[in-house]
């Protein structure tokens, strides 16, 4: 992943009858990318979580979906949004490099499951995240 590209990968169910699972591919973790912070958070119908950006972190993070949602990116200051959609049972992960603004909306009526996690560790007094919308 070159510094200004985000990437997606959508990742194959490979669940049972017990439920779903999501093996995340190793190029999901490729350039080094060690993991230093982690949080667990859901999303709810409606809600926009993000709208912000990074200088000094990169950001991998890993949505479980039942229905519909969408992700919107920019590629640095004064560049145009871009937006993807998904719907139905996914997991998805999005590889977020430094100074891409991003946000994700819960375009459903049910609860999003997302795992964020930075190349760095999160620090109250200095986050590193900083206002852009990208979802208005």
């Amino acid at each position: 992943m070159s510094d200004s590209d985000l990437t997606i990968t959508v990742i194959k169910d490979s669940g049972d009858d017990r439920g779903r699972s999501f093996p995340v591919p190793s190029e999901c973790f490729e350039g080094g990318f060690s993991v230093h912070d982690v949080h667990l958070s859901t999303l709810l119908p409606g809600h926009v979580r993000g709208n912000h950006f990074h200088v000094a972190r990169h950001e991998v993070l890993m949505v479980m979906s039942s229905e519909r949602w969408s992700l919107h990116w920019d590629s640095g200051v004064d560049t145009p949004v871009t937006v993807r959609t998904f719907d139905g049972l996914s997991a998805v992960v999005v590889r977020v490099p430094p100074h891409v603004s991003h946000a994700i909306r819960n375009d459903g009526d049910v609860s999003l499951q997302i795992i964020g996690m930075s190349d760095g560790p999160y620090d109250l007094s200095a986050p590193d995240t900083y206002p852009r919308e990208v979802i208005r």
